[in-house]
């Protein structure tokens, strides 16, 4: 059994090598371009802070750290393409020889939706958390937000809304290998609800609006998923014309 896995554990290990290149390759790229990077990101949060507040750091190492934080998270969303291109490349074997061809509308596809995601997050999940959090209780206290905390924060808010949004992307890949029908998602669908708010409530801000802004676009992306499954699964096919 070992043996008829090697082939494939030494495919998975080649995709990985590519993709692992190119993250570390954009990490120095980007971070030549860490500061300009780094004060888009500040952004949403200085629009939302009191008179008086400004973003500090806590730790000698933490302005570093920070930058290499930020070179990190931005390497890896310019190399999402060719990750998704080594994605697709080691699941291509499962297709068929026309479904093979389809590695460059998956990789920019995958790669679109991940954006819009974080797009999502950055202009409208993320004004509405950060001004609750800092005002919340700014009568009391000196809003000082520490720029490391607020990097890592906002670096799993954007992953998190980015990977939510490849849900369909990643239904039509399975439903195309023949994993998942629409049934089956329907089946399952009162146990992603439970799982989309757990999700939701440990990627977002600890108040309802912003954990319902992301929960209400994963339900409408498993409903789409649910369409496109219906709508590619040759199983899911044959159902409907018996």
């Amino acid at each position: 059994m070992f043996e008829e896995m090697k082939p494939h554990l030494s495919e998975l290990r080649k995709r990985l090598a590519i993709s692992v290149a190119a993250v570390i390759v954009l990490f120095f790229v980007m971070f030549a371009f860490w500061q300009p990077i780094l004060d888009w990101m500040v952004m949403p949060l200085k629009e939302v802070l009191p008179e008086g507040s400004k973003v500090i750091f806590t730790k000698i190492q933490e302005p570093f750290f920070t930058a290499l934080k930020v070179a990190f998270f931005t390497g890896f969303i310019a190399a999402l393409p060719v990750i998704f291109w080594q994605i697709w490349l080691f699941i291509a074997p499962g297709l068929y020889e026309n479904e093979k061809q389809m590695v460059v509308p998956f990789a920019v596809g995958a790669t679109v939706m991940f954006l819009i995601g974080g797009a999502f997050a950055y202009y409208v999940v993320v004004p509405f958390g950060f001004e609750f959090l800092v005002n919340f209780g700014s009568q009391l206290f000196t809003a000082l937000p520490s720029i490391g905390e607020y990097v890592s924060f906002f670096t799993k808010l954007m992953l998190g809304f980015g990977l939510a949004f490849e849900m369909p992307v990643f239904t039509f890949v399975l439903a195309k290998m023949g994993l998942v029908t629409d049934q089956t998602l329907k089946d399952f669908f009162k146990y992603a609800l439970v799982v989309i708010f757990l999700v939701s409530a440990l990627l977002t801000p600890p108040d309802i609006l912003t954990q319902f802004l992301m929960a209400g676009p994963m339900i409408l992306l498993y409903g789409l998923s649910i369409l496109i499954a219906k709508s590619v699964n040759p199983e899911s096919k044959n159902k409907d014309e018996q």
